[in-house]
C-alpha cells in the first residue's frame, strides 16, 4: 500500500476555522467542488462531484479543530476504500494541514494525478480560509484529461 502525502501551513487562521471548512458542507463546496452535498457527521455520506465523476466519502471520525477522517465510499476503484485524513496543529501562528491519501493499491498513473490534484485543493482549501474565497471545480486548475 502507499499513500499521497501533504503538508501545508494555513496563516492567520486558527485550527478551529480551517476544521470548519472541512467539515460543513458550505466550507467543502468553497475550496473542494462546489457540488458537494451530504452529511458531514460521523456516520454520514458526502458526496463530492466533478467533471467527469465523483466520490462519496463515509464521516470516519471527527476530532473538533484536530482531525478529520474520511473512507472512500464509492468512486473510482483505486479510491474505493481509501482513507482520507486532516490532521490539523498549530505552530508559530499556522494552522498546519498534514494531509493523508492512504490505501492505494500501487503508485500508478491516476494516484501520480490524484496527488497534483490534491495539492491544488489543498491550496485552494489555504486560499479559502486565508482569503475568503478558494478554487473548487470546477474552478480549480485543470492538470490533463482526468481534470
Amino acid at each position: 500500500m502507499v499513500d499521497i502525502l501533504h503538508r501545508v501551513g494555513v496563516e492567520k487562521a486558527s485550527p478551529t476555522e480551517v476544521y470548519e471548512a472541512l467539515t460543513t458542507v458550505d466550507g467543502l463546496a468553497g475550496w473542494w467542488t462546489d457540488r458537494t452535498t451530504g452529511d458531514p457527521e460521523v456516520g454520514g455520506t458526502l458526496e463530492f462531484r466533478f467533471i467527469p465523476g465523483g466520490f462519496d466519502m463515509e464521516v470516519v471520525e471527527l476530532e473538533p479543530a484536530k482531525r478529520v477522517r474520511w473512507q472512500v465510499a464509492d468512486g473510482p476503484p483505486e479510491w474505493v476504500g481509501t482513507h482520507v485524513t486532516f490532521d490539523l496543529s498549530e505552530v508559530d501562528g499556522y494552522t498546519i494541514v498534514m494531509f493523508t491519501h492512504e490505501g492505494w493499491a500501487e503508485p500508478g498513473d491516476f494516484m501520480h494525478h490524484c496527488s497534483t490534484k490534491w495539492a491544488t485543493y489543498l491550496m485552494s482549501l489555504k486560499q479559502l480560509v486565508e482569503t475568503g474565497t478558494g478554487a473548487p471545480a470546477p474552478h480549480d486548475v485543470m492538470i490533463s484529461d482526468w481534470h
